[in-house]
C-alpha cells in the first residue's frame, strides 16, 4: 500500500469515529490569515490562507461596454486560474471545470449579495461604463479552496481604490476613491463524511468525504448563494444544520475583513 493510500485510510478511520488528523473538531476550520493589499500594482488584492491552502485574489480595472441588457450598469468578472505550480493535479491548457467552477461560485456570492453597486460604475448609458475584474490565483492547495477564494475576494474588493479617470485617460498611478461596496458576502463549505458534517476539509479529507455544499451568507446571515458538490444527497435535516453552521462561521470569519 503507498504512503497516500495509508493517509488516507488513516483519515478515514479517524473520521468514521468522529476525529480528524490534525487534532481539530468536525465544526472547526484550521488557522485562517488574511493580509490585505501586499502589493501596489493592482486596485486592490487579498491573500488568504486557510492552513496550507493560499489564494490571492486581485482586483483590476478598466473601461468599456455595457451589457446591452443593463446598459446603465458596471461589469462585473471573475477569473480563476488552478496554476500546477499549486498542486500536481491542476493542468496546464484551458480552464478546468473546478477552476470554473470556482469562480462561478465566488461571482455568484458577491453578485447576488449585491456588493457592487454596479449603477455607480456607469460613466454614459449604453457607452462607457467601468469593468471590474477579480483574478484568482491559487498559490498552494491543501483543501478547501473555495472558501479562501471567496474570503480573499471579498477582502480585495473591499479595500480597493479606483483609478482616476479624466479626459478619457485611466491614471493607474492616482487612487483615492473607494469602489461602491456595500455588503460582505462570506462562503463556507460544510462537507458530508457519513452521518457527519465536517468544516475546511483538507486536500485528504475532500478526497474521502461523499458530498458538500458551499453557502455564501451576507450580514444578516441570508443566503446569497448556494452550491452542492459531490455524488450523495442530503436530507433535509442536514440542509438545515449545513445552513445554520454556515452562518454562525461566515460571521466569525467576516470578522477579518
Amino acid at each position: 500500500m503507498g504512503e497516500e493510500m495509508k493517509d488516507m485510510h488513516y483519515i478515514r478511520e479517524l473520521l468514521e469515529g468522529g476525529q480528524r488528523a490534525d487534532g481539530r473538531k468536525l465544526d472547526e476550520f484550521r488557522n485562517v490569515e488574511l493580509h490585505v493589499n501586499p502589493y501596489d500594482k493592482p486596485e486592490g488584492c487579498a491573500i488568504v490562507s486557510i492552513g496550507e491552502s493560499k489564494v490571492i485574489a486581485g482586483v483590476k480595472m478598466g473601461i468599456g461596454e455595457p451589457f446591452p441588457d443593463r446598459p446603465d450598469e458596471g461589469v462585473l468578472m471573475v477569473n480563476a486560474e488552478l496554476s500546477p505550480l499549486a498542486s500536481p493535479d491542476f493542468e496546464t491548457g484551458p480552464p478546468s471545470v473546478e477552476s470554473i467552477e470556482l469562480a462561478r461560485v465566488v461571482d455568484r456570492g458577491i453578485r447576488e449579495s449585491g456588493t457592487l453597486d454596479l449603477k455607480k460604475l456607469c460613466l454614459i448609458p449604453k457607452e462607457q461604463v467601468w469593468l471590474v475584474c477579480v483574478d484568482i490565483q491559487i498559490i498552494n492547495h491543501d483543501g478547501n479552496l473555495i472558501d479562501a477564494a471567496a474570503l480573499a475576494s471579498i477582502a480585495a474588493l473591499h479595500n480597493a481604490r479606483m483609478p482616476e479617470y479624466k479626459d478619457e485617460i485611466i491614471n493607474y498611478d492616482k487612487k483615492t476613491v473607494k469602489l461602491p461596496v456595500k455588503a460582505k458576502p462570506v462562503a463556507v463549505t460544510v462537507s458530508k463524511f457519513g452521518q457527519s458534517l465536517l468544516l475546511d476539509a483538507s486536500l485528504t479529507e475532500e478526497k474521502l468525504v461523499t458530498a458538500a455544499m458551499v453557502v455564501a451568507t451576507n450580514e444578516e446571515g441570508h443566503i446569497c448563494a448556494l452550491q452542492k458538490r459531490g455524488t450523495e444527497g442530503f436530507t433535509e435535516e442536514e440542509i438545515l444544520r449545513i445552513w445554520d453552521i454556515a452562518a454562525k462561521k461566515g460571521k466569525e470569519l467576516r470578522k477579518l475583513l
